[in-house]
């Protein structure tokens, strides 16, 4: 006992040594492993960027590969325009509005006939095609040739496809000549082009290819700007200098994250256009140095599917990662690779440890100032705590605020014994298993508050109850009850209903409260339907041995009602109220009127459309209603 001493003082000294003992080995560290860690974290950040790269192209990829593979199975594109039009010029339509990496989609025919419809919302695409204020697509027809200069019409549409403008000239385009329809042809099957210049637009392009089904002389493809791919490769969240990029299977470059570099690419592929060249080298134009290493690495087994490489290119250490990005087989062995310059990554590094290095030294000053008012706060919270264990104890849960404190395990605890006390105070209170349990749960203590809500109600009701009741002991009737019970608030757990209420031989049972459900007329629905099935299942059971035959009829409403907690303020009871609830009520008693087992009204009827049957009965009017109800019999699942 004498050296006993308060919690203050132990943890005060802990605090203390610790914060000594503990900065100087973590300074030490975080010097020698600083630069590593940071290398390894943009190794890592290369990888989940490349993910990202490498999905971002693909689904643009994918996307435009499914809108073909689906053309090419459609039989109004088999005949040239201007037949089936509307079908066609629909499709088109809608293909362009899912994909915006597309251009323009399109489709040849083996006597000229060509039919393209293009996405103008790219500034490049309304310059080159001049087109006017508000369109959003052009449609470019050309006819069967019958002459040596066929007429090409261009029509430009609105967003809402109403025509704006339409333009008639004399056309050399013919699509059988352009490398996207003979590859088709010759190929027989789905297959990719490019990259190369579009013919209508002149702008380098991905094209993604395949013959029609019917007829494999038709051929319709899709192009996607490569501007729009070099869109998804931006690697600057890595560094400022990191640059990522597509090549092909010949180590061509296709696409480049750097803006300027990839007008230097365009520019190049503008010009090849214009000399009638079909491919153009861009490894010898001084593009990337760090092509050739891409080009080593990717035949490389260790980093072709997304190894991260150390290498030096230009007598600089970069990082380097290469990736495939093909799709359903199409783009051959093209890869997507991303480079990183390694003192980029170093250098941040380095800033960022001398950084935290002063906060934590900083923090480390002010840790031993604060270390005895922490102490002193944590032995003064912990009495606070063993006094309310002991109110709790003594079974005072009256309402108290929650105390603070600077430490964790301590909220935790208050916030623990906090809980217990309010639990205990509404288990007087609350009946229904649902509303129990999250009144206990500290984040549903809304929940006794009456609110208005929308709300499925079921009511149940024995038939000729008095009369069993009257004929058999007490004990006969609640061992009947029970069972009875028993079944059906299984029933209504099992679909999301909570059982508000045991009225004599009945029951009121409620969706959407206190648990939320998007789908509370339905589930009340099949609640009913799964009720009936089971009391006709015991009644057979009660046939065979004798037993009374519980004939339970149902009614069912849905609507706003007021949900919450109402009664005395020592003596409370979780329920709805309102037009709905007595709407429901009146239901389950109209059943005697029109002999029929469960009822429902035609807001249940609206509310789960055509997923049930019902038997239409006509509007009644119901007790203590000035409105009459339009009922109808709910018969089972459509």
């Amino acid at each position: 006992m004498r050296w006993s001493k308060p919690l203050r003082l132990h943890l005060g000294v802990l605090v203390v040594a610790s914060l000594l003992c503990t900065s100087m080995p973590i300074i030490w560290l975080a010097f020698s492993r600083g630069s590593e860690a940071a290398v390894s974290a943009g190794m890592l950040q290369m990888r989940e960027m490349s993910l990202r790269l490498i999905e971002g192209y693909r689904n643009t990829l994918q996307g435009g590969t499914e809108a073909v593979t689906l053309a090419a199975t459609l039989p109004q594109l088999a005949s040239p325009p201007p037949q089936d039009m509307d079908a066609k010029l629909e499709f088109f339509l809608e293909a362009l509005r899912n994909l915006p990496a597309a251009t323009s989609i399109y489709t040849g025919y083996p006597d000229g006939a060509y039919l393209q419809v293009i996405n103008t919302q790219r500034r490049d695409v309304r310059r080159i095609l001049a087109a006017p204020d508000g369109a959003a697509f052009a449609i470019r027809t050309i006819a069967a040739r019958h002459g040596p200069a066929p007429v090409s019409t261009l029509r430009f549409l609105d967003a809402a496809a109403t025509p704006i403008e339409e333009r008639s000239v004399e056309s050399s385009f013919d699509p059988r000549e352009r490398p996207w329809y003979r590859q088709a042809v010759q190929h027989g099957g789905l297959l990719s082009v490019g990259p190369y210049i579009a013919g209508t637009l002149q702008l380098p392009t991905l094209t993604i290819a395949a013959p029609l089904r019917e007829d494999a002389a038709v051929v319709v493809g899709l192009n996607i700007h490569l501007l729009t791919v070099s869109q998804l490769l931006s690697a600057r969240a890595i560094s400022p200098r990191a640059r990522a990029y597509i090549v092909d299977d010949n180590d061509d470059l296709i696409v480049h994250s750097d803006p300027a570099t990839m007008q230097r690419l365009l520019a190049i592929w503008a010009k090849s256009a214009e000399a009638g060249a079909v491919a153009v080298d861009t490894t010898t134009d001084g593009f990337d140095t760090s092509l050739e290493t891409v080009a080593r690495l990717r035949r490389d087994p260790a980093f072709i599917n997304g190894g991260v490489a150390r290498v030096e290119i230009d007598g600089e250490r970069q990082l380097v990662q290469v990736a495939p990005v093909g799709v359903s087989g199409l783009f051959g062995d093209s890869v997507a690779a991303i480079v990183v310059p390694l003192e980029d990554l170093v250098a941040e590094a380095d800033r960022l440890l001398l950084h935290n290095l002063l906060i934590a030294a900083a923090f480390l000053a002010a840790g031993l100032a604060a270390s005895v008012l922490l102490s002193r706060r944590v032995s003064r919270s912990l009495y606070r705590l063993a006094d309310e264990a002991r109110r709790i104890g003594d079974l005072d849960v009256s309402e108290k605020p929650v105390s603070h404190s600077l430490i964790t395990e301590i909220n935790t605890l208050a916030t623990a014994l906090a809980a217990s006390r309010h639990a205990i105070r509404q288990f007087a209170l609350y009946v229904p298993r649902e509303v129990v349990r999250r009144i206990v749960n500290p984040e549903g203590r809304a929940i006794v508050r009456a609110s208005r809500r929308d709300v499925t109600a079921l009511f149940t009701d024995i038939r000729d109850f008095t009369t069993f009741s009257e004929r058999n002991s007490p004990e006969d009737v609640v061992d009947t009850l029970s069972a009875y019970f028993e079944i059906l608030n299984t029933i209504a757990e099992r679909h999301g209903g909570t059982v508000v209420q045991y009225l004599g031989d009945s029951i009121f049972v409620m969706w959407n409260a206190p648990v939320e459900d998007e789908r509370h007329a339905e589930n009340g629905c099949r609640c009913a339907l799964a009720m009936k099935a089971a009391v006709d299942a015991l009644n057979a059971e009660n046939g065979r041995t004798g037993g009374p035959a519980l004939v339970t009829r149902f009614g069912l409403h849905t609507g706003p009602a007021v949900v919450g907690s109402f009664g005395a303020v020592s003596r409370q009871q979780y329920t709805a109220m309102g037009d709905t609830i007595n709407v429901a009520s009146r239901l389950e008693g109209l059943n005697k009127q029109f002999g029929t087992t469960i009822l429902a009204s035609a807001a249940i009827r609206e509310a789960v459309g055509n997923r049930f049957a019902f038997r239409p009965l006509g509007l009644v009017q119901v007790k203590g209603r000035a409105e009459k109800v339009d009922i109808w019999e709910l018969a089972g699942e459509s």
